[in-house]
């Protein structure tokens, strides 16, 4: 694999994946997706520069209450976090977003050692230089090596190593996003790359009442239907398409016996679609679905498992003053 490594200031590199051989293209999965019976899109194709801009609008949503919960937790216990598997470490961390939870911890790791390396992982190239640039502007203490690529295929490819004992952290509840046998997988591949004693702090909503769980996914005011509306206007845009978004309805289940809350797009009436670009003509039935997320939910005890099932224990788990959250600290055996 011929990776790219750009030194991009004095403490801070960006290596870069190249797309993985054979990987399809965004128009290759939407045309496989629409045509499945049932149809369905990947929900990482939510997330461009739109779709991104609606989820940030949905963390302050008084419904949406998973961010300001884990917020709560780090604010609260991330001292007692870091200090857990004892001084200096690295941190290692998938999906680092705009990286402001992620201070909270650096603050409190460079109350406790002089020096912090720091290793995100995102699939987007743009937002990892910006965030890293910003947090290497903030602590003079800080470096940060930077990995841009897909979770998967930086995990499995040998390139990480570590100097000093590792945490890595998983937050946001985005390993929610995964269906049980990716999420295995995805830890599965952390427990490959961190050493014993290493830790992963793991991030989950927790099970609750259904009525809870369905409002933070369909809130009132109408966003998160307008966030998950737009990967049609996003096909609309890159493949020629000829969708009216308007009559899609957002529907959201909570499937208790699955602990996962589903989100689909609903056709409210017969209607025929063309994405010029690709060549698909499709057919939509008036109530016809297509699948676009899925969130699992935890107990305690899943998180526990899902650890073990990788080599690793759960030593620790901290909860918001709601218990709707839990911050859990795996450690490597």
């Amino acid at each position: 694999m011929s990776l790219t490594a750009t030194r991009v200031s004095d403490r801070f590199e960006l290596v870069t994946f190249p797309r993985a051989p054979g990987e399809p293209t965004f128009g290759q999965e939407v045309a496989a997706g629409l045509r499945s019976e049932p149809k369905r899109l990947s929900p990482k194709f939510l997330y461009d520069d739109v779709g991104s801009a609606l989820f940030d609008a949905i963390t302050f949503l008084p419904e949406y209450y998973l961010t300001r919960a884990e917020t709560e937790i780090l604010r609260e216990w991330g001292w007692e976090m870091v200090r857990l598997l004892d001084a200096p470490l690295d941190f290692l961390e998938l999906g680092s977003g705009s990286a402001v939870k992620t201070r909270i911890l650096i603050d409190e790791a460079l109350r406790v050692q002089r020096t912090l390396r720091y290793s995100p992982i995102d699939i987007s190239g743009e937002a990892l230089r910006s965030s890293s640039q910003n947090l290497v502007d903030s602590y003079d203490q800080l470096s940060i090596l930077a990995y841009a690529g897909d979770y998967f295929d930086v995990l499995a490819s040998g390139e990480l190593h570590f100097e000093r004992k590792t945490l890595a952290m998983f937050m946001g509840s985005n390993i929610g996003n995964y269906q049980p046998e990716q999420a295995r997988r995805i830890v599965g591949l952390l427990g490959s790359v961190l050493r014993p004693g290493d830790g992963l702090l793991l991030g989950t909503d927790l099970k609750k009442e259904p009525a809870a769980l369905e409002r933070a996914y369909d809130d009132p005011a109408g966003v998160t239907a307008a966030f998950d509306r737009n990967v049609l206007a996003r096909i609309n845009r890159e493949l020629g398409g000829d969708f009216s978004v308007r009559d899609f309805g957002h529907v959201v289940r909570y499937d208790e016996r699955r602990g996962c809350i589903d989100s689909f797009l609903e056709a409210r009436r017969d209607m025929s679609v063309t994405l010029a670009e690709i060549g698909v003509y499709l057919t939509f039935e008036r109530g016809e679905r297509i699948h676009v997320e899925s969130s699992y939910k935890f107990s305690v005890e899943d998180v526990a498992a899902l650890g073990a099932s990788a080599g690793f224990r759960a030593a620790q788990t901290w909860r918001d003053r709601n218990e709707a959250f839990a911050v859990t600290l795996l450690v490597r055996e």
